[in-house]
């Protein structure tokens, strides 16, 4: 059923949660404008070309496993622009005791790998006979994985996979707010590894993908995607170097903003908040100026460098057969980990030459994000040498920083759930979505860009 004519949507941000629902509005006949702080679309999602090189200064890559991206990315004629990832990149590896070893990827490797020792070993088996457990309250991921199997998986597993995924720490995030799958699968099955497998095969029985999702980017970067979004909209759409400051509740809404000097807004029948949570707390409500988000500005966000860099091939000992690796805390590395670039996928290294892209900082060490260019490339320069072989400088640099990077679901969260739901509740045809709630990686932000513009969709056919 298509709007009432009258319908209009204002959506503050033009991530791909924002562009997704807007896409998806305009798709079904609402006129969208799309308010955008930045001179550019995507948030985090930034591809730079310079010289051959190819740099990810955000998300590097993106599972291609959610209905709702594959969707979208057939929707935009992208399916013929999609990269898929170098069968290498199936292997990973960890450092254990100064080094870089292959995670095994099979039983028979697991049991053989010097990763783990016999306990641990042994805890994956005897796991399996858990019991069904109901937890009162919830519990940190790393206290989760401990108490089914042991601290080493936690420390050598869990740690640098969190790290990697987060830039977090597992002692501090919410299983019940982070990682719900693990959370029903204690409690339906008590083992999280039978949990798991029983929710793939209920998953398999409803006709959708199982089994690992596929890596994907595409022939010009993770920004194709956006730069396509945006392209799709009737021209104008989005209001670029555009500051929405305050949100007049109503019928219609009324938003008031900048424009470097010019103040500028406008009414809506709806409005949708797909910013970041400090985007969010400082978002003024009706004409008292209240803030009655602010307490998502307490939300942690540590923040992350990353470095990308690039040498003649002669300059890398390692073979760089893989996706990249990883450091446990315990191993005292000045690197969260280490991706090869130009393994992953082709061209992003000029011929003769490898990439690779490093992250630092995050809650382990978030001093070190906070690095200039030379600080940074001095304080991993162990690690390159140690880990993958590297001699001399590299030809070329790209450093890019985010001072507050991935909101972290620590324990507790669940109250920043809450306050959006009641807001919500508070204001109607406001709706609100994005990293701060609906989960952080480019998949969660799609699916919840999706769900933004259902919502929207809903509440204008009860008009």
């Amino acid at each position: 059923m298509s709007p009432p004519v009258s319908s209009s949507v204002a959506i503050i941000g033009a991530g791909i949660t924002g562009l997704t629902a807007a896409y998806r509005l305009h798709q079904r006949g609402f006129r969208v404008k799309v308010f955008e702080r930045n001179a550019h679309a995507g948030g985090a999602i930034r591809t730079h070309h310079e010289d051959g090189w190819l740099v990810e200064c955000g998300p590097n890559s993106v599972q291609y496993g959610a209905p709702e991206l594959k969707t979208l990315i057939t929707d935009l004629g992208l399916d013929s622009e999609l990269q898929q990832a170098n069968p290498l990149a199936k292997k990973r590896f960890l450092v254990r005791d100064g080094k870089f070893v292959p995670v095994p990827m099979g039983p028979g490797q697991f049991f053989k790998t010097n990763l783990f020792g016999a306990r641990t070993k042994l805890s994956l088996f005897t796991e399996l006979f858990t019991r069904p457990r109901v937890r009162n309250s919830d519990v940190s991921l790393a206290e989760l994985v401990r108490s089914h199997y042991t601290q080493e998986l936690v420390d050598y597993a869990v740690n640098p996979l969190i790290a990697g995924i987060y830039a977090g720490d597992p002692a501090k995030l919410s299983v019940k707010c982070a990682f719900p799958s693990l959370w029903e699968a204690e409690r339906a099955k008590g083992s999280l590894a039978r949990g798991l497998m029983a929710a793939a095969k209920a998953k398999k029985a409803r006709g959708e993908a199982g089994g690992p999702a596929p890596i994907v980017s595409f022939k010009r970067g993770l920004s194709q995607l956006i730069d396509t979004l945006v392209a799709k909209l009737p021209p104008g759409t989005v209001e670029f170097n555009t500051a929405v400051e305050t949100l007049i509740p109503g019928a219609p809404h009324r938003l008031i903003g900048a424009r470097g000097e010019e103040r500028c807004g406008g009414e809506f029948d709806f409005v949708v908040l797909a910013v970041p949570a400090p985007a969010l707390a400082q978002l003024l409500f009706g004409a008292l100026a209240e803030r009655p988000l602010a307490s998502l500005d307490h939300i942690v966000h540590p923040p992350v460098s990353s470095l990308f860099l690039g040498y003649k091939r002669a300059q890398v000992a390692h073979a760089l057969d893989g996706f990249g690796g990883l450091t446990p805390a315990k191993e005292g590395r000045d690197v969260l980990g280490i991706l090869f670039s130009s393994t992953l996928f082709p061209g992003r290294a000029p011929d003769g030459h490898v990439a690779l892209t490093i992250f630092a900082g995050g809650m382990r060490q978030p001093d070190h994000a906070r690095l200039n260019t030379a600080q940074l490339l001095a304080r991993i320069d162990r690690d390159l040498r140690e880990l993958v072989g590297v001699t001399g400088e590299p030809v070329f640099v790209k450093h890019s920083v985010w001072p507050r990077a991935i909101p972290q679901y620590q324990i507790g969260y669940e109250r920043y759930f809450e306050k959006m739901k009641q807001i919500e509740e508070e204001f109607p045809a406001l709706f609100i979505g994005g990293q701060a709630r609906d989960g952080i990686s480019l998949p969660d932000c799609c699916k919840s860009g999706v769900k933004l513009a259902e919502r929207v969709a809903a509440a204008a056919a009860k008009r």
